[in-house]
């Protein structure tokens, strides 16, 4: 089978998309499956086109509706193969209910063979302005896939023996919220000391990165890393004590999440329903609501090192159980031949 994966973005690039576009690839090319994939980030929609023709997929499948579905959907039309799409966060949460890129969404959504979504919830918020093709939607949760390759943090980040380190993995836009914990944390940092923020991301708006590097200016213990390739991401995160997503919505789960969560990191989180997927509050990890609630979990978080050691272990074993790159690699599999055999191929 010679399946083309779409996607605004690959690896090595530090952007969601990329990262699950990769895994997957990798893992239908364990199952034996031969991938092409476009990247629309280094290509123009007719050297898109051409690519996508070259490899003569017999299936399709678009990450991003509104990104990388118009040029998967234009050669599926034009050849007569099935479309997989699979929705992200901007596609539910924003575009789908924009005035102009819904229009291009909604087109997408209307003529794939086939959705895809990392968890119910995206499955409500759909139906809201689509209801008639929800039947098209099929949940397939993430797996999780690091790579091995060893970070250091510069030396411009002076820890200490005994610090706790924050880490907020994340590109830098406005739907990630990452400058919102500099505030609650700042308060902590009147009483305690012994504490470090980092982030790491690529700055994907510039009036957001150029917020955020002021207000870190601002604050002796909070730092910014940089993007970190995502192979070295692994390396990072056993470096850090706790993982904070501060997102205002997520596309039924965020990557940094369960990477961090299969690692054994606590995680502090917002409470929306992309991480409600993933994190059972007091269980698994922590959810806030309000920038009090933070600041108590975060304070809880720094002063209990066993509450971190056991919120990592059962985050740990979730992943193990729950979020497997193989299952997830199968289950897309399994869509395709669905697809393929439904129109008789």
């Amino acid at each position: 089978m010679i399946v083309a994966l779409v996607t605004p973005s690959y690896v090595p690039a530090p952007r969601g998309n990329a990262v699950t576009a990769g895994r997957v690839a990798l893992g239908l090319e364990r199952l034996g499956v031969t991938v092409s994939v476009v990247d629309l980030s280094q290509l123009s929609e007719g050297d898109a086109f051409r690519a996508l023709a070259e490899s003569a997929p017999q299936i399709v499948h678009a990450f991003h509706a509104f990104s990388g579905g118009p040029p998967a959907l234009d050669y599926a039309r034009w050849k007569g193969v099935p479309l997989v799409v699979s929705l992200t966060g901007t596609d539910v949460n924003y575009d789908l209910s924009h005035p102009e890129r819904g229009i291009t969404v909604r087109k997408v959504l209307e003529g794939a063979d086939a959705l895809t979504a990392f968890h119910e919830t995206v499955l409500g918020k759909v139906a809201d302005v689509l209801p008639g093709i929800t039947a098209k939607i099929r949940v397939i949760p993430q797996g999780v896939r690091l790579g091995g390759d060893a970070f250091s943090l510069p030396p411009t980040v002076p820890v200490g023996r005994g610090d706790v380190l924050f880490l907020v993995p994340a590109g830098i836009r406005k739907v990630k919220n990452t400058l919102f914990p500099i505030s609650p944390l700042g308060r902590l940092a009147t009483r305690f000391p012994d504490f470090k923020l980092l982030f790491a991301g690529p700055v994907l708006e510039e009036d957001e990165g150029a917020r955020l590097f002021a207000a870190i200016a601002r604050c002796p213990w909070a730092f910014y890393l940089g993007a970190v390739p995502h192979d070295q991401m692994a390396s990072l995160l056993r470096q850090v004590d706790v993982v904070v997503n501060s997102s205002l919505s997520e596309g039924g789960m965020a990557n940094s999440v369960l990477e961090a969560m299969s690692l054994g990191r606590a995680v502090l989180a917002s409470d929306i329903d992309g991480n409600r997927s993933i994190i059972q509050d007091g269980v698994d990890g922590l959810l806030y609501g309000t920038p009090e609630e933070f600041e108590a979990k975060a304070e809880r978080l720094l002063l209990d090192p066993a509450l971190r050691a056991r919120l990592g272990r059962a985050a740990r074993r979730k992943v193990v159980r729950e979020f497997s790159p193989q299952r997830e690699a199968q289950a897309y599999l399994a869509l395709y031949h669905h697809l393929l055999g439904s129109r008789g191929d």
